[in-house]
């Protein structure tokens, strides 16, 4: 079998304190991964990644650095939604991101949703560092096929790691690996019940116990929220495809990012 062409993508980027607010500092962007950086009025600063080869597949890889200075506020999403497609056999996509929080500095790492084609083979790795007075809001949409298009996952691979530090400490892991038929995997009611979409969503902050009983508020029957720490909050959501599931989801990120959004999330 001859060997395919890869994309490729890095992107490192990071903010900085100043007069104006949260400005940029560095930025290094190569191959098929670039950022957009929305004009904002607020002190904020905002950055949107774009990957130009149109999704992932086997074989490629892709690469996320974003740093939120001392005393910054920034809101890292992604410009459309990431497709996970068919790969050839033994041949795996990978996406690494890094993110590091300084001290009194807050990131909002919100995605759009990641959809996986049946065929897929994907690997992705999140690693946050936060230093300790540091707060930080996180979702992972992850859709299983497309549901108006008739799509199921009869033959899938999908591995997620998450990993949260706070001065080097771990506050926060999740790992998750789905394999072979993850239609019938999710079909058991005790697994997924049949949902077609999942959300995975973080908050570590000191008012963190405050959000429990209004989020629990907003949820439905196929969600959960939970207090893991005094000041982290973990929140698991499925629904039946990705409307439904943002139906939930953006009350949720309104309340837990002070009512904004990117602007990309309502285009």
């Amino acid at each position: 079998m001859a060997v395919q062409p890869r994309a490729i993508g890095n992107v490192v980027v990071s903010a900085k304190s100043s007069a104006t607010g949260s400005v940029l500092d560095q930025l290094r962007q190569s191959g098929s991964s670039k950022v957009l950086f929305p004009r904002s009025a607020a002190k904020r600063f905002e950055t949107v990644i774009l990957n130009t080869a149109g999704g992932v597949t086997g074989g490629d890889r892709f690469s996320v650095s974003v740093e939120a200075g001392a005393d910054t506020v920034v809101t890292a999403s992604t410009q459309a939604f990431e497709r996970a497609y068919k790969a050839q056999p033994d041949q795996i996509g990978r996406i690494n991101n890094q993110l590091k929080i300084g001290s009194n500095a807050r990131m909002n790492w919100l995605p759009q949703e990641t959809i996986l084609f049946d065929g897929s083979s994907i690997e992705r790795r999140l690693m946050v560092k936060m230093a300790a007075n540091a707060s930080f809001l996180m979702v992972e949409p992850l859709v299983f096929g497309r549901a108006a298009m008739g799509e199921v996952l009869r033959h899938a691979t999908f591995k997620d790691r998450i990993e949260i530090t706070r001065d080097g400490v771990p506050i926060y892991l999740d790992a998750m690996t789905l394999k072979g038929d993850i239609h019938a995997h999710l079909a058991n009611p005790f697994v997924a019940n049949g949902a077609g979409a999942m959300a995975s969503v973080v908050y570590v902050g000191r008012d963190a116990e405050a959000h429990l009983a209004p989020l629990r508020d907003l949820l439905p029957e196929t969600a959960g929220a939970s207090l893991i720490l005094e000041d982290v909050l973990a929140l698991r959501l499925l629904a039946e495809d990705s409307f439904a599931l943002r139906q939930t989801l953006i009350p949720v990120l309104h309340r837990l990012n002070n009512g904004a959004l990117p602007r990309c999330w309502t285009i």
